[in-house]
């Protein structure tokens, strides 16, 4: 890659080309060039710049989707119906009657 600065002064970048093959389904190679493509950049360079911040960082951030399952939609239902109906619901005022209740339990 050749960069000019100003005032005529040439710098050179010279990179070598390392091969890193990854396999995975055709499904997942075309939504993750359609991703980097989103972003402006090849494929390649998009691999090349998450594998470098793991480096760098000496960490991968993988983040869960933050959809509740069935189960949990359930329980939220529930619980949002007994709040409004003023059932199943305990106020502590102090932390005496905290350990009160948990001595019941």
């Amino acid at each position: 890659m050749l960069q000019f600065a100003p005032y005529s002064t040439t710098i050179v970048y010279i990179m070598s080309n390392a091969a890193i093959t990854i396999r995975t389904d055709v499904n997942s190679k075309k939504a993750i060039a359609d991703f980097a493509a989103s972003l402006g950049m090849s494929t390649s360079a998009f691999a090349t710049v998450v594998l470098l911040q793991a480096v760098r960082e000496q960490r991968i951030v993988l983040t869960p989707g933050l959809e509740p399952t069935p189960y949990l939609e359930k329980i939220m239902r529930k619980t949002n119906a007994d709040y409004k109906g003023g059932r199943n619901i305990t106020t502590i005022n102090s932390e005496a009657e905290l350990e009160d209740l948990f001595k019941t339990l």
